[in-house]
């Protein structure tokens, strides 16, 4: 399983963004898909994360009412829309999939599939 994010840049504060993931490779039954970011200095953390299957989403108090997780699973995507950035959304934001559901979807251990990052950063 392959994982590529893409659509970060430089955005203004009160701006907004979108973030893909492109998904490759056998990704059979239910799996967790979520965003996590790593700010400099700071340790990685989640942001959101989407259940294959109905679709329930989960957020970081810090995200909620601003990102939207969403997936489009025909076309093998994952994508996070961020409104309202804010100067603390700065960070290297990454993907990540494992199989199963999202219970602890927190856990960045629990996920054995990773995407390289894509850089957001807001002023």
């Amino acid at each position: 399983v392959q994982l590529v994010e893409s659509g970060g840049g430089s955005v203004q504060a009160g701006g907004s963004l979108r973030l893909s993931c492109a998904v490759s490779g056998p990704m059979y039954g239910y799996y967790c898909m979520g965003w996590f970011r790593q700010a400099l200095g700071k340790e990685r953390e989640g942001v959101a994360s989407i259940f294959s299957a109905g679709g329930s989403t989960y957020y970081a108090d810090s995200v909620k009412g601003r990102f939207t997780i969403s997936r489009d699973n025909a076309k093998n995507m994952l994508y996070l829309q961020m409104n309202s950035v804010r100067t603390g959304d700065t960070a290297m934001y990454y993907c990540a999939a494992r199989r199963g559901g999202c219970i602890g979807w927190e856990r960045q251990t629990m996920y054995p599939y990773w995407g390289q990052g894509t850089q957001v950063t807001v002023s």
